[in-house]
């Protein structure tokens, strides 16, 4: 019974520390799914805005 008194605390301290880890690991994972969803977002608002602005340069040099 000596030798649980004296693991239990290192147990329960391991323990908890796994599910600290666990929990960032979590968060930063979905910290970055968040990031590339808004690049991915801030991409495609780019490429309209270039597609726009050269439609817009083309319809300049070529009035119909």
């Amino acid at each position: 019974m000596e030798y649980l008194a004296v693991l239990l605390p290192s147990l329960v301290l391991g323990v908890i520390f796994y599910f600290v880890i666990k929990a960032i690991f979590n968060v930063d994972r979905s910290e970055r799914e968040a990031m590339a969803q808004a690049e991915r977002m801030q991409d495609e608002q780019d490429a309209h805005d270039r597609a726009a602005r050269r439609d817009n340069d083309d319809d300049e040099m070529n009035p119909h």
